[in-house]
């Protein structure tokens, strides 16, 4: 996906098992994040930062929905470790993370693997993609300064 494109009519089932479409979303602003893995350092720190300014998001006509392959089970758990105060997909099969562009090749200590890449996608009131930051722009710990400093 690329700015300008529509994000998918369907994105998903979130963590206790509610289909969520794009049309969900008419007339709000949506920050749409791909993440790797539940209850993991950078996905949390990364969870934290929005969490931690959902208020300030919401106030900009924002709302903040997760996507990663992890299951709705893994999904409750990590949402009731971490407060978190937004929905999650679980993308098992990665259909969204795919039609995204947010699944591909990752390289680790020369291993290299198919897995999610860390990406956000901030979407306006049409389900219109109006900017996206790419897995080397994200810093998880501040990431809601960084979408906050570009809305």
């Amino acid at each position: 996906m690329q700015i300008g494109d529509q994000i998918p009519a369907i994105l998903g089932t979130d963590q206790n098992g509610k289909e969520i479409k794009s049309e969900d979303f008419r007339g709000k602003r949506l920050v749409l994040y791909t993440y790797p893995k539940d209850n993991t350092s950078g996905c949390t720190a990364e969870a934290c930062s929005l969490r931690d300014h959902k208020e300030a998001l919401a106030a900009k006509g924002y709302a903040i929905l997760g996507v990663s392959k992890d299951s709705a089970a893994s999904h409750l758990k990590f949402i009731e470790k971490q407060s978190l105060n937004f929905d999650l997909i679980a993308d098992t099969e990665t259909t969204l993370l795919q039609q995204l562009g947010a699944w591909g090749e990752k390289s680790m200590c020369g291993k290299v693997s198919m897995g999610t890449l860390r990406t956000t996608y901030l979407v306006d009131e049409n389900g219109i993609i109006t900017h996206i930051f790419t897995p080397k722009q994200i810093k998880t710990k501040e990431h809601a300064e960084q979408i906050l400093a570009v809305i």
